[in-house]
């Protein structure tokens, strides 16, 4: 999403500055264009250098500057910027911008841009929890600027509480999520599935699978790339969630089932890429069980239809995506789970090929009966192939449908 696009970077003087070399080297990684600004404080801290090494591109220090060619001073990168970060925000800073001044680089370009505005925070914790403060993002957030909240830990004074500048991957979340506010997701909410369940059979040991839940994760961070506000359920998997989405861990088919039930009547789409768990063990042994015999039969029962149950409920206008992962008569299987659970559409794969890997070849179903066969490709590949037909679904329902129709 950061391919080519043009993000002018305002460092401002605060120790954090030192920070925002790491941000702009995975930024320029990304693909993306950066013209940085500094402030007088911010090269206290860092020299202009060190930016230009990593952009390849002119610092600029001071509002004054002779620009040559078709650089046109502030109102140039106002006008030329997809977006406008601002990190660190020091308390000065944000004061400025929230008086609307306009007398540095930084605030003459916040207030020419019409591009959206990323402010991020970082500063001792008694300034940023300060009225005057605190008062002053509200002004900001109000006239629509994006405010990430800083993180809590160990300060540069040596005291710890909240203040720190964010992790550089959750700013770079907050770029993509604020750059898809106009995106095709732009203004829903997306609750994804991932990973496998556990039904335990004593308290150390459960039935499981292999799912690593690598597509459902790809699939939340590619949905809110797209401007949605997304919420994830995993299952246990050894994933670090994406950034600026917000997670619910569940361990059981039972858990998960409930907490789909929980968020899908707030939600326009689910995807339900979770590999759950057919059957659980009927009575979980209370301690661990212990070796006796050279056999062991083990009595399961059917864990809920987490699609199959949603199916008989009315949740008009929910666009519902499943996946099928078969071994065997993959587009058959695929089409009769997609009538019988209702679904928009389904993604078939083939289950020994796909599960736990990086890679996989799907198919696409629609309700319509149209097949879309996908080449082999990285799982993040494929997310955002099913997030833009996703979109598409729900551009196609935006007609009140009755209820299972």
């Amino acid at each position: 999403m950061l391919e080519g696009k043009r993000i002018v970077l305002g460092i401002s003087g605060g120790i954090a500055a030192y920070k925002v070399a790491d941000l702009t080297s995975k930024l320029v990684q990304a693909g993306a264009l950066v013209d940085v600004i500094m402030t007088e404080g911010a090269q206290r801290f860092i020299t202009p250098l060190t930016f230009q090494a990593l952009t390849k591109r002119p610092v600029r220090t001071n509002i004054y500057d002779d620009w040559l060619g078709e650089d046109t001073g502030h109102v140039g990168l106002a006008h030329n910027a997809d977006i406008v970060v601002i990190a660190p925000a020091t308390a000065h800073t944000i004061a400025r911008l929230a008086l609307g001044l306009s007398d540095d680089l930084i605030s003459a370009v916040y207030l020419s841009t019409r591009a959206p505005v990323l402010i991020v925070p970082a500063m001792e914790s008694g300034m940023y929890s300060h009225q005057a403060t605190q008062e002053n993002i509200r002004t900001l957030t109000k006239r629509g600027a994006s405010v990430i909240t800083p993180g809590e830990g160990h300060l540069a004074s040596g005291a710890t509480g909240i203040g720190r500048l964010p992790e550089v991957p959750e700013i770079i979340a907050a770029i993509t999520s604020t750059l898809g506010k106009n995106g095709p997701l732009a203004g829903k909410r997306v609750v994804v599935t991932a990973g496998g369940t556990h039904e335990p059979l004593d308290p150390v040991r459960f039935i499981g699978n292999g799912s690593s839940g690598k597509m459902g994760y790809a699939i939340a961070q590619e949905a809110l790339y797209a401007g949605a506000d997304v919420v994830l359920i995993s299952g246990p998997v050894a994933l670090t969630p994406p950034p600026g989405v917000r997670t619910m861990h569940v361990t059981t088919a039972s858990s998960m089932e409930a907490a789909v039930r929980d968020t899908v009547v707030a939600a326009d789409a689910l995807v339900m890429a979770a590999a759950v768990a057919d059957y659980a063990p009927a009575e979980p042994a209370d301690q661990k069980i212990k070796k006796a015999g050279e056999t062991m039969t083990i009595s399961l029962k059917r864990n809920p239809d987490i699609l199959g149950n949603l199916a008989e409920i009315d949740l008009p206008g929910l666009v519902r995506v499943g996946f099928a992962a078969e071994t065997q008569d993959l587009l058959d299987n695929a089409r009769q789970k997609l009538d019988k659970k209702r679904l928009d559409m389904i993604v078939a794969n083939d289950a020994v090929a796909s599960i736990g890997s990086d890679s996989s070849a799907l198919t696409l179903i629609k309700r319509d009966g149209s097949v879309e066969q996908l080449p082999p490709m990285p799982k993040q590949e494929s997310a955002k192939l099913i997030v833009k037909r996703l979109a598409a679904l729900l551009t196609e329902s935006e007609m009140p449908r009755t209820p299972n129709a």
